[in-house]
């Protein structure tokens, strides 16, 4: 069932299965200040039933970036400018980007695991959309490269704490202030990619990961993904306390015994 289709976005769901895909192939699926207006919408609009969502993109390229139209005088048709934006007070151009990271913010949503399938060039705000899903399923051909501090701009749509969380400071202050392209090879053996197939199979390992991932019950997935979460901000007491109330839920939930 398609839910939306606008501004080289579309959603469909089926059931527990949701799957966006970028529609402007012809453009790398670079993405513009519409495209994240779409991808924010494409997240409210998720069914109560979903608990996996597939992200993935026509053509070559997963995302070439943002469109280079945003970094010109004129911008795009009806939308602010980068000198308009500048102009603007702090608190309004932290409104305005706040509004953007919307597009990039939801995938990690307690109630859901994302999956991003990536094929051909992820970058800048490519690379950041792809980061900011659960899992990252890669085609052989994938690459990554963070450009925006080479544009004299700072990555800022949601990409920098898991690229921290992935591969550590060191890697991921060297991929971001040099820009280099980190091919799939690499990226699977430092932990940006789960699974690295061959192009010709990505959509395949996609459902495949995706049937894998539905097999236990919602709660538990739920219950994980929090405690898996939260464990980096937790003293290793702490998260023996949160797995120990975190199964006593589970434990009652099971056997309908009440608190």
């Amino acid at each position: 069932m398609t839910l939306l289709d606008k501004d080289g976005v579309h959603l469909t769901a089926d059931d527990a299965i949701a799957t966006v895909t970028l529609t402007n192939p012809a453009k790398r699926n670079a993405q513009t200040f519409a495209t994240w207006r779409a991808l924010a919408e494409a997240g409210r609009a998720l069914p109560g039933s979903v608990r996996v969502v597939v992200l993935r993109a026509e053509g070559k390229s997963f995302s070439a970036g943002l469109d280079r139209r945003a970094f010109t005088p004129e911008g795009f048709d009806g939308e602010p400018s980068f000198p308009e934006l500048a102009r603007r007070s702090d608190a309004e151009l932290d409104a305005v980007i706040a509004g953007y990271q919307e597009a990039f913010t939801w995938w990690r949503r307690p109630d859901l695991v994302s999956v991003a399938a990536v094929q051909g060039h992820a970058i800048g705000a490519g690379f950041q959309l792809a980061l900011a899903c659960d899992l990252r399923v890669c085609a052989d051909d994938a690459q990554f490269a963070m450009r925006e501090t080479s544009l004299g701009l700072v990555p800022d749509l949601t990409g920098t704490h898991p690229l921290v969380s992935l591969v550590g400071y060191g890697r991921a202050l060297e991929i971001c202030l040099t820009g280099r392209f980190v091919h799939a090879e690499e990226a699977e053996r430092i932990g940006l990619a789960n699974l690295v197939v061959p192009a010709a199979e990505l959509d395949a390992a996609a459902r495949d990961l995706t049937a894998a991932l539905l097999a236990a019950p919602r709660d538990a997935v739920i219950e994980t993904k929090a405690l898996l979460r939260g464990a980096g901000e937790r003293t290793y007491e702490e998260q023996l306390a949160a797995e120990r109330a975190a199964q006593a839920r589970r434990l009652r939930d099971l056997t309908g015994v009440a608190e």
